[in-house]
């Protein structure tokens, strides 16, 4: 097996894992919503779900590779969701460092994506995505190639793209990045909805400091101390869970 070929194979793993991990923690969709990774060695290349498995069935082998135009790159009898295609190819074109795209219908985030405040620095889950979030209006289904660019420019900068309406988006340099930022996005806002639900009744909500808040957000974000890399140091414990369960994503 050639150094691409093996790396190829490790990322599929990491990709079904990342499949896996979505429906076990509740963030899945039945067969809707897309995770993608960048082929190695490739700039115009990616490999995304096919069209019709639950993210409980991903393996390894599920994947079709297809190119930035939606070409597929190998012989499958399997379709590709188009709106996965519009957002995924746009994100992987527009942004060399997102090798993996990851785009979820998650219930909290989804919430979270119609208040005009967005997501707000109620918990320390929040604090790494303060100042870096970016906000996409909702045009419909992404079905048209048109609003590729519009997915580009409001992602900016950022690993994290709310979606208004409709969801979130995060991008990684690795499988594991976009699966971390996906998971902490949706517990901080499962957080705020609890707040703000008891502040509704009644009770009182406290938000930190806006230096504290900024000092939190740069901690995260330019990994100070201790902090790694999201995924870094959480991955291999996942993957473990994963074997206990069902070790067949790996096929």
């Amino acid at each position: 097996m050639t150094l691409t070929a093996s790396a190829e194979a490790g990322l599929r793993i990491d990709l079904a894992a990342c499949f896996r991990l979505v429906a076990h923690f509740g963030m899945d969709d039945l067969i809707y919503n897309h995770i993608s990774v960048r082929v190695p060695g490739t700039d115009d290349q990616f490999l995304i779900n096919p069209y019709g498995l639950l993210f409980s069935e991903i393996r390894a082998s599920s994947f079709v590779k297809i190119t930035l135009d939606g070409d597929p790159v190998e012989p499958t009898e399997h379709a590709v969701n188009r709106a996965g295609f519009v957002i995924h190819s746009a994100i992987h074109a527009g942004r060399a460092d997102a090798h993996c795209v990851l785009h979820t219908h998650s219930e909290a985030a989804t919430a979270v994506s119609a208040l005009a405040e967005g997501l707000l620095p109620l918990s320390q889950f929040a604090m790494r995505f303060q100042g870096h979030v970016g906000v996409h209006a909702y045009e419909g289904v992404a079905l048209d190639l048109d609003e590729r660019r519009r997915l580009v420019a409001n992602l900016g900068p950022h690993n994290t793209l709310l979606l208004r309406n409709h969801g979130v988006l995060t991008v990684g340099r690795t499988v594991p990045e976009a699966f971390i930022l996906m998971h902490y996005f949706e517990k901080a806002a499962r957080v705020q909805l609890l707040v703000q639900g008891a502040a509704g009744a009644g009770g009182g909500m406290v938000l930190p400091a806006a230096e504290v808040t900024v000092k939190a957000a740069r901690q995260f974000n330019r990994q100070e101390g201790d902090i790694l890399a999201p995924g870094a140091r959480e991955w291999p414990a996942f993957l473990r869970l994963l074997d206990r369960i069902d070790p067949s994503y790996r096929s």
